[in-house]
C-alpha cells in the first residue's frame, strides 16, 4: 500500500491522517468546475451530468443549484429527490450520507474536516475527519452549518442559520447556536398542511398526489 492510499484509509476510518494530493490530474475539480460553469440550457441536466459522475451515490430526479463546493465528491451518497439550493459546501473527508426527499436551503456547509484539540498536536498538520448522515424527508434551512460526526434523523427540520453539534433525533423541529430540539413534528402539524393543500387545490385546479408515509 503506497502513502496515498495508507492516508486515503486513515481518513475515511476517521483516524489522523495527512492531507495528500489523491487526485493529481485534478479530474474531480475539473467536474467541479464544469458543474459551476455550465450554461443555462444544462440546468436540468448538469446536476448528474457532472455530479453524478463524482458522487459515491447519486439518486433519481437530484437537482443542485450551483454554486458547490466539496474536497473530494466521491464520499458524498446522496438519496432520491436530493435538492440542494445554491452555495452547498461539502468537505467530505469521511462519507456524507443523505437520504431520499432531502432539501436544503442556501448556502448549508456540511463539514466532515476536522483538527486535534490540543495545539501542539494540531501544529504538526496532521488531521482527521468524521462522518455526517442526514436521514429521509429532512428540510435543512439555509447558512446552517453540520459539524463533523452528526447525524440527522429522519422527518426533521433545521431552522436557518443553525450550527448542529450534536446528533438530532426523529420527527422534531429544530434550531439554533448551538442547534436544539425546539418540539416534536406532531398529527396537528400534518392536520394543518393537509388544510393548507385542500386550499390550493380547490383555488388552482390542481390536484396533489401525496405518498404514503
Amino acid at each position: 500500500m503506497d502513502r496515498v492510499e495508507k492516508m486515503l484509509g486513515r481518513m475515511k476510518a476517521s483516524k489522523l491522517y495527512r492531507c495528500v494530493d489523491w487526485d493529481p490530474e485534478g479530474k474531480a475539480k475539473d467536474l467541479v468546475d464544469k458543474f459551476n460553469s455550465a450554461s443555462r440550457s444544462e440546468t436540468m441536466t448538469r446536476t448528474e451530468e457532472y455530479l453524478g459522475k463524482l458522487f459515491a451515490h447519486m439518486g433519481k430526479e437530484c437537482y443542485i443549484e450551483p454554486p458547490f463546493y466539496c474536497d473530494y465528491g466521491t464520499n458524498i451518497h446522496v438519496g432520491d429527490y436530493f435538492y440542494a439550493n445554491t452555495g452547498l459546501i461539502v468537505l467530505d473527508q469521511c462519507d456524507v450520507i443523505i437520504g431520499d426527499h432531502a432539501f436544503l436551503g442556501p448556502r448549508v456547509n456540511i463539514y466532515c474536516a476536522c483538527h486535534p484539540i490540543d495545539a501542539m498536536i494540531r501544529n504538526t498538520g496532521v488531521e482527521l475527519g468524521k462522518p455526517v448522515t442526514i436521514g429521509d424527508n429532512v428540510w435543512i434551512g439555509g447558512n446552517t452549518v453540520i459539524n463533523p460526526g452528526v447525524t440527522i434523523g429522519s422527518n426533521v427540520v433545521i431552522g436557518s442559520g443553525s450550527v448542529v453539534t450534536k446528533d438530532i433525533p426523529d420527527s422534531v423541529i429544530a434550531a439554533g447556536n448551538p442547534c436544539k430540539v425546539i418540539r416534536m413534528i406532531t398529527n396537528k402539524d400534518k392536520e394543518y398542511w393537509l388544510k393548507q393543500l385542500e386550499e390550493f387545490e380547490a383555488d388552482t385546479g390542481e390536484p396533489v398526489k401525496l405518498e404514503q408515509d
